[in-house]
């Protein structure tokens, strides 16, 4: 008995000692709370006491970071464009609109900075997961060194919560077998609800609840759009949170698809926009610079960078590009105006909250500059052009019926992207030049900021938001966080521009995405344009050859006039800064390939072995992302499919690859075998001529591809066979090289987006499979 009472004694010292240390916030996670009651040998000698799990510090903010998508600086009405953002003007109005704020140039290496305050090279994201490579910086494999924001916020008594899009999973990790640590509910969020890609089908998007892939409950037809799905998703838990615990703060990711290709929105929304921008490109920018003069978006004595020659002007055009451009742009205002409209469906649930004042809200508007990846004439079929093949404007005109609808990827033409980035030359993935890299932020925050009209000019970069979270939490950067110390925070707090106008933010910052580089030290900046965004099929090499160009930005706001000759020594100097920010973050080596990249990309697949040659299915294999996926292009292979069916009972799909950009699938119709391929809506069709037998039986499609060991996207010799019987077969003078796109592969339905519009998805086989067997050449 004695021991025992001196035990608990020696525990109740203890835990006092201890409970004036509590909480550590510098190292994550932080345990319960000491014991601070006593222990006798009964309960009626002894004093309880609840172990309290960490609580936020008193007074931290609700925090929600919305990410738009590929939006130029001079698109929205709030920074001077012509595309009405009425929500974003109304959260402005509240807040404080930031000027000089920056990203990377492009969608996953920004959203890597924004979420761990790291640069991108850094944090393993140099480029994107679909072009990762086996180097430290550009693996995608964001390392445990770089925990995010929400990691460290959920640690220090926040709820967490991701909806849309989410680049920072490597493709290949996105299977049942995980690993899940580097899904968001494995860094740091309690719950997720969206994709996993650089983009998704509006329509039928690829979804993901935390790590369970689901469906939509609607259909297209009956008015599903994710961007309203997703929305009314994080409606609904914000306030259901703030039901249970309302003194709980919460932290809030809002990652929209939009404003990403595929432009997709109800004619409805782009009918507003009829004739909106039939001045064309040029009159276009020149009206929205008047804007951003009058308006003090751009400083007094501002130019407007001059049209480039990869842009023709508006006047060369005939009536039918003229019609086709227009028509692509005011599909893709539409989809902007939508999206407003949503995110301000947002914006307005959170004024009635019980703590709505005590709500900051960062709204970054662009995870990179206004894309040109749709090409010179635009497209209906974005995922062909990454694949490096150029649209048809023919084409593109006799589907216009289609235009923004299910059966539609669309993207508008460079020039309008050129036009969208207003008075910054280039585009995205340009991290040379402001038109890939500046985009205009938003901050609220009722109880801490005061609306000023006039914007804020501090040069702020994606990693810096994460220090400003956390200062405005009032906690630390964790040393350790799960035992593993953690890497610097490369970002710092811009806190202070929220009360003091004349903070300048950054004095050094380097930006680097596919070879385009740039280095900017106290209000000077070195840039060296490397590739062509639209241009997949080129990698330029002879880095040597750049030109580098150098301009004073605290004189030049909008890089209008290159310094380079005249002040050679400058340049010289920046260079050399650059040479060591290169060393510093790990940005070698440079990797100019886009399309080649894009084919040649062999990732680390969990649990495969790169020489395997056959791989088994089965039923309810679903929702494979394609590098997961048996690689089945640019080679040989054979499918062989063992199932049992009620004869021309029996429906539905066997196996799906793809969807409404390019894809194969393997399906029964009133139990005929149908094999068909999409090259780019391009369909080859081999159908068998009656229907399968009732009971069991084979179905064999054999893919002899033409090209020789190395040459992509060559022809291929296919047919198709039931019971060692053929029964179609068919010829096709080109493939796939690339990649299908943003849908993914199943056994026994199409999820998503259909490969074909033949039936619609998912078209769940109706029979039994018993086994997928490809095996590859």
């Amino acid at each position: 008995m004695a021991r025992f009472i001196l035990a608990a004694a020696t525990l109740f010292l203890a835990t006092q000692v201890h409970a004036q240390d509590w909480p550590d916030r510098n190292n994550l996670p932080i345990p319960l709370a000491p014991f601070e009651g006593s222990i006798g040998e009964t309960y009626q000698d002894s004093e309880s006491d609840w172990q309290e799990p960490v609580a936020a510090p008193e007074g931290a903010p609700n925090v929600i970071v919305i990410l738009l998508d590929d939006v130029g600086f001079g698109q929205t009405s709030t920074f001077g464009g012509l595309i009405p953002t009425p929500a974003l003007d109304q959260l402005a109005e509240e807040g404080l609109r930031f000027t000089r704020f920056h990203t990377t140039a492009i969608c996953g290496p920004s959203r890597a900075a924004l979420l761990t305050g790291r640069n991108h090279h850094s944090s393993g994201n140099g480029f994107l997961m679909e072009w990762a490579t086996g180097f430290p910086s550009y693996s995608t494999m964001l390392p445990k060194e770089t925990a995010t924001i929400a990691e460290i916020l959920k640690g220090n008594g926040y709820s967490t919560w991701w909806f849309g899009k989410n680049h920072n999973t490597p493709d290949w990790e996105q299977t049942v077998t995980g690993p899940f640590d580097r899904w968001p509910t494995g860094m740091g969020f309690d719950y997720f609800y969206g994709f996993n890609s650089g983009e998704t089908h509006q329509y039928y998007p690829v979804l993901f609840e935390n790590t369970v892939p689901v469906e939509p409950e609607t259909t297209p037809e009956e008015g599903y759009h994710f961007m309203t799905d997703m929305t009314d998703r994080a409606i609904a838990r914000m306030k259901f949170a703030k039901s249970v615990a309302p003194n709980k703060p919460f932290f809030m990711y809002f990652a929209p698809g939009a404003m990403h290709a595929p432009h997709h929105v109800t004619a409805e929304w782009r009918e507003q926009f009829d004739g909106a921008f039939d001045m064309g490109w040029e009159a276009y920018r020149e009206q929205v610079f008047a804007r951003q003069q009058e308006m003090g978006i751009v400083p007094e004595g501002t130019e407007l960078t001059p049209r480039p020659d990869w842009v023709p002007a508006w006047d060369t055009l005939s009536e039918e590009q003229k019609e086709v451009y227009n028509a692509l742009f005011e599909n893709y205002a539409g989809y902007f105006a939508f999206t407003d409209h949503e995110v301000g469906r947002l914006l307005d649930a959170v004024k009635v909250l019980p703590d709505a004042e005590n709500t900051m809200v960062i709204y970054i508007v662009g995870d990179n500059g206004a894309s040109s990846e749709g090409g010179p004439d635009g497209t209906l079929n974005e995922i062909m052009n990454l694949n490096g093949i150029p649209s048809n404007i023919d084409d593109i005109k006799a589907n216009l019926d289609k235009l923004g609808g299910p059966e539609s990827e669309p993207h508008y033409p460079v020039g309008w992207a050129w036009a969208g980035n207003t008075p910054f030359q280039w585009v995205k993935q340009v991290a040379s030049h402001l038109g890939g890299t500046r985009n205009p932020m938003v901050i609220s925050w009722p109880a801490r900021i005061e609306h000023d009209a006039a914007p804020r000019t501090a040069f702020l970069h994606l990693v810096d938001v994460v220090p400003t979270i956390l200062d405005a939490a009032g906690i630390p950067m964790p040393d350790t966080v799960n035992g593993i110390g953690q890497k610097p925070l490369e970002g710092e707090s811009f806190l202070t521009s929220f009360t003091d106008p004349g903070y300048m933010g950054r004095t050094q910052q380097y930006f680097e995405v596919f070879s385009n580089r740039s280095m900017y030290a106290d209000g000077w900046k070195a840039n060296a344009q490397h590739t062509f965004p639209w241009r997949q099929d080129f990698a330029p090499g002879e880095w040597e050859k750049d030109n580098w160009e150098l301009y004073n930005l605290e004189e030049d706001f909008s890089e209008a006039n290159d310094l380079a000759a005249e002040n050679p020594e400058k340049l010289e100097e920046l260079k050399a800064m650059l040479d060591e920010a290169f060393g510093k973050y790990g940005v070698l080596p440079l990797d100019d390939r886009g399309a080649g990249r894009l084919a040649s990309a062999k990732p680390p697949v969990p649990g495969a072995d790169e020489d395997t040659r056959t791989y088994t299915y089965y039923e309810g294999a679903i929702r494979i992302a394609e590098p997961a996926a048996p690689p089945m292009k640019n080679r040989s292979w054979a499918l062989s499919a063992s199932v049992g069916t009620d004869g021309a009972e029996t429906e539905g799909v066997i196996m799906g690859f793809g969807g409404v950009a390019a894809g194969m699938v393997l399906y029964l119709d009133g139990g005929v075998p149908v094999f068909d391929y999409n090259l780019f809506e391009e369909h080859t069709v081999l159908k068998g001529t009656e229907p399968l037998p009732a009971g069991e039986a084979q179905i064999t499609v054999d893919f002899a591809y033409q090209g020789a060991e190395g040459e992509a996207g060559k022809g291929a010799e296919i047919s198709l066979a039931v019971n060692g019987t053929e029964v179609a077969a068919a010829t096709m003078n080109s493939t796939v090289a690339g990649r299908f796109g943003i849908d993914t592969f199943g056994i026994g339905e199409d999820s998503g987006q259909p490969v074909t519009t033949a039936y619609e998805p998912p078209f769940a086989f109706t029979g039994v499979i018993e086994s997928v067997v490809i095996e590859v050449q």
